[in-house]
């Protein structure tokens, strides 16, 4: 029942990110003057360059991947268990990217920011996020499997899961990174780590 939730969520955004990248952006209404030097002028429309990155059909298939087979790596190199499966692209280059992350209960990121925009769906458990330069992770806000947050460029965030393990769906235009507030490491323990007794 909760990996179909998670499918259903999985294709509800990968098709919501689909007719973002197809859709054109409104436009400012035009004077009959710069319309007509705008009819002059060809220019191509950003949803026409942004396809042109990722192909069209035949050429690009269509491409179905289920949860429980995706191929996770640790998430920046951390040794606290974050995980990151790669969806669409390549976060480090150019062009657009779908990626999920995976946070084991009791660990977060740390305060930092990233060069693009991103957009952000929770998949499964509670997702818990702050914004600024102190990390208290007793004050963030939890968003549910449904829930939706933008990051934008630059703002200082930090988010992951306190007491369960939390799928996040992250969407962008590459090349990002993270650029932690303090140069420290990305991750860290927002609940003592459980022993193994």
């Amino acid at each position: 029942m909760k990996g179909s939730k998670v499918a259903v969520w999985a294709g509800w955004l990968l098709t919501t990110l689909a007719i973002g990248c197809a859709s054109q952006p409104s436009q400012p209404a035009q004077s009959a003057e710069q319309g007509a030097t705008a009819a002059a002028t060809p220019q191509a429309a950003p949803a026409e360059d942004r396809q042109a990155e990722a192909g069209h059909f035949p050429d690009r298939e269509f491409l179905r991947l289920n949860l429980d087979k995706l191929q996770w790596r640790a998430t920046e190199n951390n040794t606290l268990g974050v995980q990151t499966a790669v969806l669409e692209g390549d976060p480090s280059k150019p062009g657009f990217y779908l990626t999920i992350n995976r946070f084991p209960p009791g660990v977060m990121s740390r305060p930092h920011t990233h060069p693009d925009e991103r957009h952000c769906l929770v998949l499964k458990g509670t997702w818990y996020t702050g914004d600024g330069k102190d990390w208290t992770p007793e004050k963030t806000v939890g968003l549910k499997p449904g829930d939706y947050m933008r990051h934008p460029s630059g703002g200082l965030h930090y988010d992951g899961g306190l007491d369960e393990e939390v799928l996040v769906a992250i969407s962008g235009y590459g090349p990002t990174r993270a650029d932690v507030l303090d140069h420290g490491e990305l991750f860290g323990r927002s609940r003592p780590a459980k022993s193994s007794k």
